[in-house]
């Protein structure tokens, strides 16, 4: 069985070629991006985030799961501080929307390193597709999560006044 998984993600880390999505990949999002903003059939914690593109400045869409701790809400790069949603929250001073049936002005403020262990434990019980890109099992301690913390960036999410 063990064997399964470890083919199984490694196949889904074939659809992120240097940490990036390749075509599949990025047909897949779209298709998620559009489900997720809707809210129909879409899991609770699955949005569609938008942001300006920090070259193009057109709204870029992308699929993301709110993982909650003690009462906040987070966002997770599972491919790390190259992903272009990454980059973009960050030349758009953390301004963006959430979509889950409606529309949610938020700002995203990235969180210390030294805090983000528990919230990528939860990310991972929440996103099994996040599994193979974090290589870090979801029951593991405290110490193998603080390990992989810096390259992955967690964003608080917080409301925002409309523009």
């Amino acid at each position: 069985m063990r064997r399964i998984v470890e083919l199984l993600y490694e196949g889904m880390r074939r659809m992120y070629p240097g940490d990036r999505p390749g075509r599949l990949a990025r047909v897949l999002h779209r298709v998620d991006a559009a489900q997720f903003a809707t809210g129909v059939l879409a899991p609770r914690r699955a949005v569609t985030l938008e942001v300006r593109g920090r070259r193009t400045g057109r709204r870029i869409a992308v699929p993301v799961v709110v993982a909650d701790v003690d009462g906040d809400r987070y966002l997770v790069s599972m491919l790390g501080e190259h992903a272009d949603w990454v980059r973009n929250v960050r030349a758009a001073g953390g301004r963006a929307v959430l979509r889950h049936g409606v529309r949610e002005h938020v700002l995203l403020r990235e969180i210390d390193v030294a805090r983000r262990p528990p919230i990528l434990r939860r990310y991972l019980e929440l996103t099994p597709v996040a599994r193979p890109h974090l290589r870090v099992d979801r029951r593991a301690p405290p110490a193998e999560f603080a390990a992989v913390a810096a390259r992955h960036p967690v964003f608080r999410v917080q409301p925002a006044p409309r523009p």
